[in-house]
């Protein structure tokens, strides 16, 4: 990877040598002040029009560039909260340019390039597009600026932790969004063993960051691969144009009431500085801190309900699954049924002959015996899952992030920049996938090298993230369960049915009885007698010393029995160094071609997977090779209809190319009303881990969809007589539907009769999408924005994955154990029914695959600002509504995931100058319930409403913004995802110090 960096570092030096200018220099002097108040401006923008080139004005409202261009020449003059102004310098102005500015709020007039990959004005953007620039980051009333991305309509955020937001538009929500693509001063911000971003824990800290625009919809004609919900691109200020000292300072609360129940404080600390040396050589540095205990994932739901043998119990006093499994509970992941000890033996079964035996020695009377028992059919098929942990006691809940960021910029001429860049994250979150993930000194590195003119730029960067000490939650509360067990869980779990016949016995109930007699209400006694009986013989208090011991040997890394190192497979920790390496250019011949907007790039992208086999099977070392090409041309064909098409081709080494065309009609209607109509199209490949993730998570293994994986599985494995043994987990749950239901044996042939054999596979492919969209926007009286779209999406080769189960295959002595039970009329050589009621990472896969058939959704959003002219007041809203087509969210065969609410609104009203020094805001946020589904769970998401509100004043004399606030104001807690944490409240005061605040 060094020698391509080398390579694109060489590159950019003999271009920058290539196009080098030396002339003289002509110096251009003036002032700019408030017409108002007459008081010098500090930090306005100079810009000189088709360069790349300015400056900024210093203390006293003084500026002075000096160019080596023939005049005339114009200025652009811009200041956040002002009008922008043009002024043309001559020879006879080009010492004595004076410049007014007067404060103004002008609806609409914002400039936009993420759209078009060029300047142009939001309102006739040929995409739904939003920006949000650095005066509304400054007066949100989130908590931080991040958060405040969810007032824009048709944006979902997802939150993992406290410092870990997810975002995402037009359905399919998750916690971690492969379908989004987020970018940092070009950079692409995913963790490259995740493939999406990390939220914001590596981007530009609340002092740095210039502005937000937010792409809705499929972009992968001018963005590539995964720019199929949308793009966020995130703007960084500029060391030439934001220079001098700021520093930013947070302190707040959060934990008033909710699960935790005790106040907790929370603390965020930035520092920035620019400067720039006679307008051509700047640099700027970033750092920033935070901290908070993070909010408690508290969702006790149980994920085996539907198999609960009690629900319907009436007359059953306790009515607990003796296998139920709550998401932020952990340690109940490992289970065991019941009805399995009937059918084991010493070669095949799914619990060793060890288990046999002590049933058989197990005496409760002379004459009988557990096994007496167990070989006529009183162990019932009920599955008796491992004691579980809250996770507060297991997944690091302080949350932190440490952030560091830096830029060298050196003008090599009037025209071409040459910079240098760094952004840093680091810290401590949690994540929820297909588990739940503590992700302890999670860090992500970026460097990029960049040459860019005012009609090309050609970049280079790297990512690389480290895991650190993350690790999988629940592992290390399996751990913790064989250590409390004396080495291993299966030792709990295979004593729990000598504890339950036991309490059969003593409720009267002996061998001779015939064992369907025995009611529910005595089964569930029995229950709960073993529950009580193995917990004496196995004691462990969650948060006790004994429990803290235990935990720190798991967590610190000391070595287990058979293990090498604490690392997965053999304990919970990832070791993680994937990195990225991407390099693209652009090039806009503007400057060449008039009657025509054209521009052409590409990029070359290459992840080199380094998981040490804790996520991929990358022992052998794995690399995944990209490159794409486009062009895009826009024109006026008639007086007020512009036309824009894009055309793409991207290629990944593992798959077949992909071609993405786009074309979009913009029409402007009396300089105001602009309506659009377009067809867009995306893609995403599959991910690094959609491709090589091979990962046990304890009751399955998570594989990739590369055709390696099905074949060292063997997952269309075939028994000596030819009979398929795979089988899909669909079919394998009604299978266990029907034998729960009539407490029957695994080879019923009622349900035998639902499985369904896997017999072939198609490996994974690209995701595709068509969008078709209609959008208008307009401005009435000045005062009034209007901004409504409709978009209509087809998904095709959705990818998602498949779960199957491999059953054991029945050996002569499984048949001569299965007669003496009185199951006769078995096969050797047939499937072992009985392995399909108990699933684990050793029989069972979760593979990514296509969907076969489309998918389609629709939505539409509405939204509205007013601004009450000069009195500075605005009031905000927006509507969005947002449909999957065809498909049951509900559905036990729903493995879609569209996990996104089907009405949500935000509403706001705010001013940042009710007088000359104070301001506020107040946002309010509602979505519906929706019912959520992911590899971690299923369950509806209530519906909630949040409360934003903020004031702030300014101290003139220090330069300074004090600011105080709430987000969640009314503190009611609530969800956004399926086993995510509960939110409450956060209230917060901080101050804001910036050398250029007037």
């Amino acid at each position: 990877m060094k020698q391509y960096y080398k390579k694109y570092f060489l590159l950019l030096v003999a271009l920058a040598i290539g196009i080098l200018e030396v002339s003289g220099q002509t110096v251009i002097t003036g002032k700019v002040y408030e017409l108002k108040t007459n008081q010098p401006l500090i930090g306005v923008n100079i810009l000189v029009e088709g360069y790349t080139f300015g400056t900024v004005t210093d203390f006293n409202g003084n500026f002075k560039i000096s160019v080596s261009n023939p005049l005339p020449l114009t200025l652009a003059i811009s200041y956040i909260g002002y009008g922008k102004q043009e002024i043309k310098v001559g020879e006879a102005n080009i010492n004595t340019i004076s410049i007014g500015m007067e404060e103004e709020t002008i609806l609409g007039q914002e400039v936009v390039v993420s759209a078009s990959k060029i300047e142009e004005n939001i309102l006739q953007s040929p995409v739904a597009i939003e920006k949000i620039d650095a005066l509304e980051i400054q007066s949100t009333p989130s908590d931080n600026y991040y958060k405040s991305l969810a007032n824009i309509k048709g944006v979902d955020i997802t939150t993992n932790s406290i410092n870990f937001q997810v975002v995402n538009t037009r359905g399919f929500g998750s916690t971690g969004n492969e379908r989004f693509v987020q970018l940092v001063d070009g950079m692409d911000t995913q963790a490259p063993g995740l493939n999406f971003p990390v939220g914001n824990l590596n981007g530009p800290s609340e002092l740095d960051i210039e502005s937000l625009e937010l792409i809705s919809g499929a972009s992968s004609a001018l963005y590539g691969p995964n720019a199929v919900n949308g793009i966020l691109l995130m703007n960084s200020k500029n060391a030439f144009e934001y220079q001098g000292l700021s520093a930013y300072a947070k302190g707040g609360v959060n934990h008033i009431g909710g699960p935790r129940n005790q106040p907790a404080p929370l603390y965020d600390a930035s520092l920035r500085y620019a400067k720039a040396f006679h307008n051509k050589f700047a640099f700027k540095v970033n750092a920033s801190y935070s901290q908070a205990i993070d909010w408690y994932g508290n969702s006790d739901v149980d994920r085996n309900a539907e198999n609960n043998p009690f629900k319907n119990c009436a007359e059953c006093v306790d009515r607990t699954n003796p296998g139920e499994d709550k998401p932020n509970y952990m340690g109940d992941e490992a289970g065991l049924n019941l009805n399995l000890l009937r059918f084991s033996t010493v070669s095949t079964g799914p619990v060793n002959w060890q288990t046999l035996a002590s049933i058989g020695e197990a005496i409760f009377e002379p004459g009988i015996t557990a096994w007496n028992y167990a070989s006529k059919g009183f162990l019932p098929n009920h599955v008796v899952t491992a004691p579980s942990y809250h996770e507060k006691y297991i997944v690091n809940y302080n949350a932190r992030n440490i952030k560091a960021s830096g830029g060298l910029y050196y003008r090599i001429n009037n025209k071409i920049e040459l910079s240098y860049l760094y952004n840093g994250g680091a810290g401590t979150s949690v994540y929820t996938g297909a588990q739940r993930y503590s992700l302890v000194n999670f860090a992500v590195h970026q460097h990029r090298l960049q040459i860019k003119g005012d009609n090309f730029y050609v970049r280079a960067y790297s990512t690389t993230e480290n895991s650190g000490d993350a690790y999988i939650a629940e592992f290390a509360a399996k751990q913790i369960n064989d250590a409390r067990a004396g080495g291993n869980v299966t030792s709990y779990l295979t004593k729990y049915p000598i504890y339950y016949l036991e309490s059969l016995y003593k409720q009267g109930i002996y061998p001779d009885t015939d064992p369907t007699n025995v009611t529910l209400s005595k089964q569930s006694i029995a229950h709960a007698y073993a529950r009580g009986m193995i917990n004496k013989e196995f004691p462990l208090e969650a948060g006790s010393d004994a429990f803290n011991t235990i935990k720190s040997n798991i967590i610190n890394g000391v070595q287990t029995s058979g293990a090498k190192k604490n690392i997965v497979p053999f304990g919970p920790y990832f070791n993680d160094n994937t990195s990225l390496y991407h390099l693209e250019g652009q090039y806009n011949f503007k400057n060449q071609i008039k009657w025509l907007e054209l521009l052409v790039g590409g990029n070359v992208r290459l992840f080199n997977l380094n998981s040490n086999n804790s996520i991929f099977a990358d022992s052998a070392g794995v690399l995944i090779k990209e490159f794409g090409a486009y062009v895009q041309g826009g024109k006026n064909i008639v007086k007020n209809l512009k036309v824009t098409a894009s055309l793409r081709y991207d290629q990944n080494l593992n798959f077949n190319g992909q071609l993405n065309p786009k074309i979009a009609f913009v029409y402007t209607l009396k300089n105001n009303h602009n309506f659009r109509v377009s067809y867009q199209t995306g893609f995403r490949n599959p991910t690094t881990q959609d491709q090589y993730v091979d990962l046990s998570i304890i009751s399955a293994r998570l594989l990739g969809g590369l055709p390696q994986f099905y074949e060292k599985y063997n997952i269309l494995k075939k028994s000596s007589t030819g009979v398929p043994l795979g089988y899909t987990q669909e079919s394998i749950s009604k299978f266990r539907e029907v034998i729960f239901r009539k407490n029957s044996s695994p080879f019923d042939p009622e349900a035998v009769k639902e499985l369904i054999p896997l017999t072939s596979y198609n490996t994974v492919q690209p995701e595709g999408i068509q969008s078709f969209e209609f959008g208008y926007k307009s401005i009435i009286m000045r005062d009034l924005l209007i901004d409504f779209s409709y978009y209509y999406n087809i998904f095709n080769n959705f990818i998602t994955s498949n779960n199957v189960q491999i059953a054991g295959e029945l050996s002569a002595k499984d048949v001569d154990d299965a007669a003496k039970v009185g199951l006769v009329g078995l096969k050797a050589g047939n499937v072992n029914y009985a392995t399909l009621l108990n699933g684990t990472a050793d029989n069972t896969f979760q593979i990514t695959t296509n969907l076969k058939q489309a998918l389609e959704a629709h939505g539409t959003s509405l939204g509205f600002n007013y601004s009450f002219g000069r009195s500075g007041y605005s009031v905000y809203g927006n509507w969005s509504w947002n449909r999957l087509l065809g498909v049951d969210p509900k559905s036990k065969d729903n493995i879609i995931a569209f996990n996104t609410p089907e009405n949500k609104f935000n509403i706001g009203v705010g001013n940042r100058k009710i007088t000359e020094n104070l301001g506020f805001g107040v946002t309010y946020r509602w979505q519906e319930s929706f019912y959520w589904s992911s590899s971690f769970g299923r369950g509806t998401i209530p519906a909630f409403g949040t409360l934003d509100v903020q004031a702030s004043y300014k101290l003139k004399f220090l330069k300074s913004i004090i600011k105080i606030g709430a987000s969640n104001a009314l503190n009611s807690y609530y969800v956004q995802s399926f086993g995510g944490p509960t939110i409450g409240g956060v209230y917060y005061a901080s101050i804001t110090f910036d050398q250029s605040i007037n």
